[in-house]
């Protein structure tokens, strides 16, 4: 049955499976496949059209693992990719990320805003949009964070040279009066508890990835895809990397997933 297939999700890395949690959590009944593209990783230096071509590559393949809807849990993969993704594949239902500039304005006591994004994201039609419609009236300070992604990638959460990285991308901002930071990429939230030690309690973290679930909740209403199993969902997980090293990394930053973790190498040439 439609309704029985499983729910695609893809990232660079393992950036992603901050936005899997928060499915699971939403739909816990649903199956989710997830594809971890670590043999490209980071996506956000690299040219749009290179990243169209990976993300609809990864596309056909989670599809032809039976998926239902397409999660792109990715924010530079959603800027480059996402609009050629829908029209590439015009039955299959998509959910993109973006930088939460909306709520990050509406939430701001000092009208400064900070955006940890990767050069990707910040340099594309899409975030710039974001600013046009979201952001007047409001000071938005953002940061590409070089490097980050690499650290999260190699499981240095929370290491003094990562905390060195975001102290120096941070503390400009903080002077500033930024008091709302605003993740703009999905590695991002794994390293929270780092930024939360050196931004302070007085400083708000918006993370978009539950709304990302709830955006999933309603577009599986809208098209009548929902699961009607009662059982916990199944999970599998392909990389197109060492399946080893992303199973060491999925088990490290969600311990709460089932183990033994099921996990593919799937490259493409």
């Amino acid at each position: 049955m439609e309704a029985q297939r499983p729910l695609g999700i893809l990232d660079s890395g393992v950036g992603g499976l901050s936005v899997l949690r928060h499915v699971r959590a939403e739909l816990p009944h649903e199956n989710l496949l997830y594809y971890a593209d670590q043999a490209h990783v980071p996506y956000g230096p690299r040219p749009a059209a290179e990243i169209r071509a990976f993300t609809e590559t990864i596309t056909h393949f989670l599809l032809e693992q039976g998926a239902k809807l397409i999660i792109v849990a990715c924010n530079v993969a959603s800027a480059a990719a996402l609009t050629h993704l829908r029209a590439t594949f015009p039955e299959t239902p998509f959910v993109g990320m973006e930088p939460a500039v909306k709520p990050g304005a509406a939430v701001t006591r000092s009208g400064k805003v900070g955006v940890l994004a990767t050069l990707g994201t910040l340099s594309s039609q899409r975030y710039q949009d974001l600013m046009a419609r979201y952001a007047q009236g409001v000071q938005v300070m953002a940061d590409p964070c070089p490097g980050l992604v690499e650290l999260i990638e190699a499981g240095r959460v929370d290491t003094p040279e990562t905390e060195r990285l975001l102290r120096s991308r941070l503390e400009p901002m903080l002077a500033a009066g930024v008091d709302t930071l605003i993740l703009g990429c999905t590695h991002y939230p794994f390293v929270i508890p780092l930024i939360q030690r050196v931004a302070g309690p007085g400083v708000t973290i918006i993370d978009p990835a539950p709304a990302v679930a709830r955006q999933t909740r309603r577009v599986l209403a809208e098209g009548d895809l929902w699961t009607t199993s009662a059982a916990p969902g199944r999970l599998r997980l392909y990389t197109s990397g060492d399946p080893g090293r992303l199973a060491d990394l999925a088990g490290r930053f969600l311990p709460d997933l089932p183990q033994p973790l099921l996990i593919s190498q799937k490259c493409f040439t």
